[in-house]
C-alpha cells in the first residue's frame, strides 16, 4: 500500500478502537444535537481527535477538513495544496441506537483531485482502500463495481436529505419511480459504507442530495478506482461542492442519472 494509505488506515484503526469500546455502554454516552436529526457524540470528537493527531504527526503540513472541529488550513510551502476530509463516526445516528452500521471515512485530496481514500467499518473489520490509479480493495483484495447493467436488476443506496427538508417532495417522488423501475432500494444510514458497497459490488448505485465533503470524499474515488461512475446531478464532478451525487457501475449510472434528472427543477440542478 501507499505510505499515506498505511498512515490512514492507522488513523482509522485508531478510531475504531475507540468506537468499539463506546459501543459496549451507549446508555453512558452524553449526546447533543447540531442540528435537526444530526447528532454529535463524545465518541464522534474523541475519534476526530485520534484521527488527526495520528495523521499530523505524519503529515504536520497538510490541511484537514474534518466533521466536527471543521477546517484547518495547510501550512505554507508544497504541502499547502494537501488537505485531509475526515468523518471520525460516519452514522452516528446509528451508532447512538446500537445499529452496527456506521464507519469511519479518510480521504486525501490535492487541490480539486482525491488521491486516497480509507472506510473502515469496526464492526465488521472491513477495511476499504483506494489511492488514485491504483485500484480499489476490501481488506486487501482487489474490488470492482457490480456487473450489472439494467436499471431493472439494481439495487440502489440511498439517503434521505435531512440537512435538506425543501427537497423532501422532490426525494419521495424520484424515490417512488425508483421502487417501480430497480431492483429495491436501500436506506441504512452511513453514506460513505454505502459508497464502499457500490465499489464492492454490494449495491449497483447510489443517490443521495445534501451531503457534506466527508460523508462522500473517501466512498467516491472507492468507485472510481473500483470501475464505477460518480457525479452530480448534471453528470458532472462537482459532487464536493454541491453535496449532491449519483453513483453506479458503468450501465446503470447512466440510466439512474437520467431518471433522477428528469424529475429535478433546474433551480436544483447540479
Amino acid at each position: 500500500m501507499h505510505p499515506v494509505i498505511n498512515i490512514a488506515v492507522k488513523a482509522a484503526r485508531r478510531a475504531g478502537q475507540i468506537i468499539n469500546r463506546a459501543s459496549n455502554d451507549l446508555d453512558m454516552l452524553k449526546v447533543s444535537s447540531k442540528q435537526p436529526n444530526d447528532f454529535v457524540t463524545e465518541v464522534d470528537k474523541a475519534a476526530e481527535a485520534a484521527i488527526i493527531e495520528v495523521l499530523t504527526e505524519a503529515y504536520p503540513n497538510y490541511g484537514i477538513l474534518a466533521e466536527e472541529s471543521g477546517v484547518t488550513p495547510a501550512k505554507g510551502g508544497r504541502d499547502a495544496e494537501y488537505q485531509w476530509i475526515i468523518d471520525p463516526l460516519d452514522g452516528t445516528t446509528n451508532f447512538i441506537h446500537g445499529m452496527p452500521q456506521y464507519a469511519v471515512s479518510i480521504a486525501l485530496a490535492r487541490g480539486n483531485v482525491l488521491e486516497h481514500a480509507v472506510v473502515f467499518d469496526p464492526n465488521r473489520n472491513e477495511l476499504f482502500t483506494a489511492s488514485k490509479g491504483a485500484g480499489a480493495f476490501l481488506n486487501e483484495r482487489r474490488i470492482r463495481v457490480s456487473r450489472r447493467t439494467r436499471l431493472g436488476e439494481a439495487l440502489i443506496g440511498t439517503g434521505f436529505p435531512y440537512r435538506e427538508f425543501d427537497k423532501i417532495d422532490l426525494y419521495l417522488a424520484i424515490f417512488k419511480e425508483l421502487a417501480e423501475k430497480t431492483a429495491g432500494q436501500r436506506r441504512p444510514g452511513a453514506a460513505s459504507l454505502d459508497l464502499a458497497y457500490v465499489a464492492c459490488g454490494r449495491y449497483d448505485g447510489f443517490w443521495e442530495f445534501g451531503l457534506a465533503p466527508w460523508d462522500m470524499a473517501a466512498g467516491a474515488l472507492l468507485i472510481s478506482e473500483a470501475g464505477g461512475l460518480v457525479s452530480d446531478l448534471r453528470g458532472e464532478a462537482n459532487y464536493l461542492e454541491t453535496g449532491n451525487l449519483i453513483a453506479g457501475t458503468p450501465k446503470v449510472f447512466a440510466p439512474l442519472l437520467k431518471l433522477i434528472e428528469d424529475k429535478l427543477p433546474e433551480s436544483i440542478r447540479g
